[in-house]
């Protein structure tokens, strides 16, 4: 049997709850250190204060290894545990200073057990609330930190009240039966949560975006560990009509063999009603993404992408597929087989099947307007039934003029003042917009694409790919893409929240407007 590697999510999920109760100890420490300023203790020995700084010191390190360093489930629960078992052995230690001090009073052999005591179950409460840990390793800490202390705690009251180390140490074992219960309690809880995170053999994790169709998840496949994709149809959003187009939507996606299209694995239903279906899953960046962190793409970098986006619309055209909603947040870049630059055109819940239209009359509204406004071509907003491929390469040769220009085509205050640049505007040339030329030839095709009349534009994707083929562009080489790909985490981590492009759906009387 092959052994399977912890789940990223839950692995993810422990560094988060470790820090967390890091977190909680430094804000205690930092208000006793608070408190010991505003109403000061009597004069300690300096090895009380040695340790006690030395724990916020520690404690600080030990935050930071969890932001930062990204330890893994065995260094976590390793390091969670000697922390707490840590703490357990400084207080005693503090409390141990205390007594033993010059002119230590009969009391304070009482109050030095009694307050390590307190700090113990503190941290014990603490850790059970906010760490996922099995009963016995909570139990085993409990015990092992209260036995510590009950040792320490008979010596230092054998010469006041044996009573009282015994009833310490009873509201000690109470705390460990206390927080083994809460354990179990979140322990369980987290369990059900996971099972309930999962449809069929999928296992969800992160929410990666949301959408009119849907939301996508993370997921993993639960005997594969393969990641993946998952779409998922929110049950309070299903209605007949929606559930025809999710259907639709994994139906003509599956249909779609291209290398640069995404790929669907699974389709199914959960008991409780919720659709769903997995597809492959992409770490890139979309296009959009793209140019909002490196401002305009270079022609020939820009020619390598729309090339190959051309050629997964190319497969689409020639079965009767329209997407009708390509836009740069529906085209992403990512490294696939140790091929850089790899792209891969995803979001086909607009399509329409122009071979079979029967199919879409009976799931969309008649003289309605879909898609995106920066991406709209003038036949999809006049007469919205008649899109056909040409509707689609006019998207991809906006998307080509927000690539090298790094703007929209059009803009506007409003969808419809878009919508109306859209038919009536000529677009300005790429050169002018970005004040450098990007090419002679490139600059026509772009145009072309974005051509009023559908006659006037490359045909299909094949066409517009094959057109693409001929333009012979340097500047951007394989070597270039790989040195690209291999600062990408860090670029990643910069990336700064671009406004998602808006999905608009409005009808228009297209019978009044003739």
């Amino acid at each position: 049997m092959v052994a399977t590697s912890a789940n990223p999510h839950e692995v993810d999920h422990l560094r988060g709850r470790v820090r967390l109760y890091l977190q909680v100890l430094l804000v205690i420490d930092a208000a006793c250190h608070l408190s010991s300023v505003i109403l000061p203790p009597p004069q300690l020995p300096p090895y009380f204060w040695i340790p006690r700084w030395g724990e916020t010191v520690v404690l600080i390190a030990g935050w930071a290894f969890t932001k930062f360093a990204k330890p893994g489930r065995t260094t976590l629960i390793a390091l969670e545990s000697v922390f707490t078992l840590a703490l357990t052995v400084l207080y005693v230690h503090l409390a141990n200073s205390v007594v033993q001090m010059d002119g230590a009073t009969p009391a304070m052999a009482v109050h030095g057990p009694a307050f390590s005591l307190l700090g113990i179950l503190l941290s014990l409460v603490i850790r059970a609330s906010l760490v996922p840990s099995s009963v016995s390793r909570t139990v085993v800490i409990g015990i092992a930190s209260i036995a510590y202390m009950s040792v320490h705690a008979t010596r230092s009251l054998s010469a006041v009240d044996q009573e009282l180390a015994s009833g310490l140490t009873f509201m000690g074992g109470s705390f460990v039966l206390a927080t083994a219960v809460t354990s179990h309690v979140i322990y369980g809880l987290r369990r059900q949560v996971r099972h309930a995170m999962q449809l069929g053999q999928y296992e969800l994790g992160r929410k990666l975006g949301e959408g009119g169709m849907g939301v996508v998840y993370e997921a993993t496949h639960m005997m594969l560990r393969r990641p993946t994709a998952v779409k998922l149809l929110p049950i309070d959003k299903v209605g007949e009509r929606t559930v025809a187009r999710f259907e639709r939507e994994v139906r003509q996606t599956s249909r779609l063999e291209h290398p640069n299209s995404v790929q669907i694995y699974d389709y199914g239903r959960t008991p409780d009603g919720q659709f769903y279906y997995a597809m492959e899953y992409l770490d890139g960046v979309t296009l959009e993404q793209l140019v909002d962190m490196e401002g305009p793409v270079g022609p020939a970098r820009a020619v390598l992408i729309l090339r190959q986006a051309a050629r997964a619309l190319a497969e689409a055209h020639a079965i009767g597929l329209v997407h009708r909603d390509i836009k740069p947040a529906n085209i992403m870049l990512c490294e696939r087989a140790q091929i850089p630059d790899t792209v891969k055109v995803l979001d086909f819940g607009l399509v329409k099947a122009i071979d079979n239209p029967e199919v879409d009359d009976n799931i969309t509204q008649e003289n309605t307007v879909i898609g995106t406004p920066h991406y709209l071509a003038p036949e999809a907003i006049s007469q919205p039934d008649e899109v056909g491929p040409p509707s689609d390469i006019y998207a991809l040769g906006a998307i080509g003029f927000f690539l090298v220009t790094g703007r929209e085509v059009f803009t506007g205050r409003t969808a419809i003042e878009v919508c109306s640049n859209h038919l009536n505007s000529a677009p300005e040339s790429p050169s002018e917009v970005l004040g450098d030329p990007i090419g002679p030839d490139l600059e026509a095709l772009i145009l072309r694409c974005l051509a009023k009349q559908p006659a006037d534009r490359p045909s299909d994707g094949a066409a517009l790919a094959d057109d693409l083929e001929q333009l012979d562009l340097a500047g951007w080489t394989v070597t270039d893409a790989r040195k690209w790909w291999h600062d990408y985490p860090s670029k990643r981590a910069h990336m700064t929240d671009r406004k998602p492009s808006e999905r608009t759906q409005f009808a228009i009387d297209v019978e009044g407007r003739r």
